[in-house]
């Protein structure tokens, strides 16, 4: 009995070492940006291997209908990160309300209240950085104020990759804050960053 157990508890840990995604993508935005997220999730397809994260500056009071607007826009599984949520591929994640949102091992970190207004895309790009590596992606969209830029500098210290919307941003505020930094990758049209996240993972797999 206790093999049996053993071997069922081996077999787990290999389907949830499978499920790991082969990037984890942080896409940050403030105003605007709705329109931006649902546009990104409606072009991509469900079996990427990628997970998405969806850091948005909301009211701390509110509750977020973010997940539920999202999971009309795309066939991957769209939920609340919530402390200990193991990340899988081909999901995308929302941070929820008046939180900072980690990553440790594959897994979410939810500290509740947030530390500072409008800083919750850094935290989470430093994170990203941290445990990623080269399989951090992060995305600032629109947005007001500079949230996101020294996050992206973190993720291309570490190797990962970083994008910004053009100037097709609603609010170009965040975007251009983080392309001055000089440390984004890809300054491009929203309809063009789908295809380029696809390019990439598929050159994971060659």
């Amino acid at each position: 009995m206790k093999a049996s157990n053993e071997k069922q508890e081996n077999s787990l840990n290999k389907n949830w070492v499978a499920s790991h995604p082969t990037f984890i993508v942080g896409i940050g935005g403030s105003a605007g940006a709705l329109n931006a997220y649902k546009d990104i999730l409606n072009a991509m397809p469900s079996n990427t291997g990628m997970a998405f994260v969806i850091i948005s500056h909301m009211n701390p009071t509110a509750s977020s209908q973010l997940a539920l607007i999202l999971s009309r826009h795309t066939n991957m599984t769209v939920t609340v990160a919530s402390m200990a949520m193991p990340i899988l591929a081909n999901h995308v994640y929302v941070i929820p309300p008046d939180s900072d949102l980690y990553i440790e091992n594959y897994k979410f970190k939810v500290v509740s209240p947030r530390s500072a207004r409008n800083k919750q895309i850094d935290i989470f790009f430093a994170s990203l950085a941290k445990e990623m590596g080269k399989a951090a992606i992060g995305i600032v969209l629109s947005g007001y104020d500079g949230d996101g830029t020294e996050g992206c500098k973190l993720i291309k210290a570490k190797g990962g990759s970083t994008f910004t919307q053009d100037m097709s941003a609603e609010v170009d505020f965040m975007p251009i804050s983080a392309q001055a930094s000089g440390c984004v990758d890809f300054v491009i049209p929203l309809n063009k960053i789908p295809d380029k996240l696809k390019s990439l993972a598929a050159e994971l797999k060659i």
